[in-house]
Formats: structure tokens, sequence, C-alpha cells
């Protein structure tokens, strides 16, 4: 074998070796992105998930209070009708 022909050998299996690297290179990039890809959407859901639940729990609050004023004023207002002669 000479020297030209051990040359063109060595560059054609560089060659096939340095396309396989990027082949292979390019699937892990490409699943590597789209797994970056999940990682955001899955937080950006998180984030709205918690701003839901802090909505929720202002309103939740807000009705609670309500609740608890109307029960006193329906507390009160039996205690009105008792006094005035009414059935209890």
């Amino acid at each position: 074998m000479d020297a030209a022909l051990a040359t063109a050998l060595g560059v054609i299996g560089s060659a096939v070796v340095a396309g396989a690297a990027a082949m292979y290179g390019s699937r892990i990039s490409g699943r590597t992105q789209r797994e970056g890809n999940a990682v955001n959407g899955f937080n950006s859901l998180t984030d709205q998930l918690q701003e839901e639940r802090k909505e929720l729990r202002t309103e939740v609050a807000t009705l609670k209070a309500e609740l608890a004023a109307e029960r006193a004023e329906s507390a009160r207002l039996r205690l009105v009708l008792q006094q005035s002669g009414g059935p209890p």
C-alpha cells in the first residue's frame, strides 16, 4: 500500500467518523432542545397555576368574610325578632 492510498483511506475514514459524530451530535442537540422546551412549558404552567391559586385564595378569603358578615346579620335579626316577641 503506497502513501497516497493510505492517506486517501485515512481521509475517507475521518470523514465517515466526522459525519457520524455530526449526526449523533445533531440528535443529542435536538433532544436537548425538546427537553428544554418541555421544562420551559412546565415552568410557565406552574407559574400560571400559582397565580390562579393566589387569586382563588383571595376570593375564598373575601367570600369567608362576606359569609361571616351575613351570619352576624342573621344572628342580629333573630335577636331583634326574639326581643320583639316573635318566635325564637
